[in-house]
């Protein structure tokens, strides 16, 4: 709906991660769309960046940033209690915190990997989905979205602290979508969490970089932001508890 009627018209989104490529596409994404846009990164510079981006692209847009340390339950209830105050409603929450780590081989792995990859793909996760459920249930098109990664399903060799940690967030993520199914009742969930699955992302400058790759099955992160914005446009019963495949199936 990129004509700024629709779903995210007036819907207050916050945006975790936001100073990555995946986060520039998304915000200027939901501002298109007609949202208000509270992104924090724990980059302070390339988060200055991408809200420069989308407010600059799409005039009038409230798109703000906040450096926050999603590291620290308690600075992520305060971020989201103080957006809420500021503007009356939060609807909704995308994750957008990324890492990666790999080896050459399983015996090779290093648990160092997994420990940096646990606190950025895991713990965020935990932290974000507590400090926001509140607010998204007393919504009327409350989401919580995460993007994760066939790894989760599938996970390589080389891959196994990364493939367990994007595991361990959406099964923590698919709790939540149990939690407000519950708290819907017999008229079914207000809220929801969804999982957006892609392969790996991709974005200009990567193919600027690399002109003859292929990147095949990769997700451009202008769809990958089309998709978040989907989720706002199907009913919460729809997206709620769903892994919603944007590659192939592995």
């Amino acid at each position: 709906m990129g004509n700024g009627n629709g779903a995210l018209e007036g819907a207050v989104v916050a945006v975790a991660g936001a100073g990555g490529a995946a986060g520039r596409a998304a915000l200027l994404r939901l501002a298109e769309a007609g949202a208000v846009v509270v992104a924090s990164d724990n980059d302070p510079v390339r988060l200055a960046e991408a809200v420069d981006a989308a407010r600059y692209a799409h005039g009038g847009a409230t798109v703000t940033g906040e450096p926050v340390d999603l590291l620290d339950l308690d600075a992520a209830r305060a971020w989201a209690a103080e957006t809420e105050k500021e503007y009356g409603r939060i609807d909704g929450m995308v994750h957008l915190v990324g890492g990666w780590r790999g080896s050459a081989s399983f015996p090779q792995t290093d648990l160092a990997d997994w420990e940096l990859l646990e606190k950025l793909l895991v713990r965020t996760v935990q932290h974000t989905s507590l400090a926001f459920h509140d607010a998204l249930v007393r919504s009327d098109r409350g989401r919580f979205v995460l993007i994760s990664a066939t790894g989760a399903a599938k996970p390589t060799a080389g891959n196994a602290a990364y493939g367990a940690a994007k595991a361990a967030a959406e099964a923590w993520t698919l709790a939540l979508a149990d939690a407000f199914r519950k708290e819907g009742g017999e008229d079914g969930p207000a809220a929801a969490a969804a999982i957006l699955v892609v392969k790996a992302l991709v974005h200009d400058a990567m193919r600027a970089e690399r002109p003859n790759a292929k990147f095949a099955g990769f997700t451009d992160v202008k769809d990958l932001a089309e998709a978040i914005a989907g989720v706002w446009e199907k009913p919460a019963s729809e997206v709620n508890g769903n892994r919603l495949w944007l590659t192939e199936k592995p």
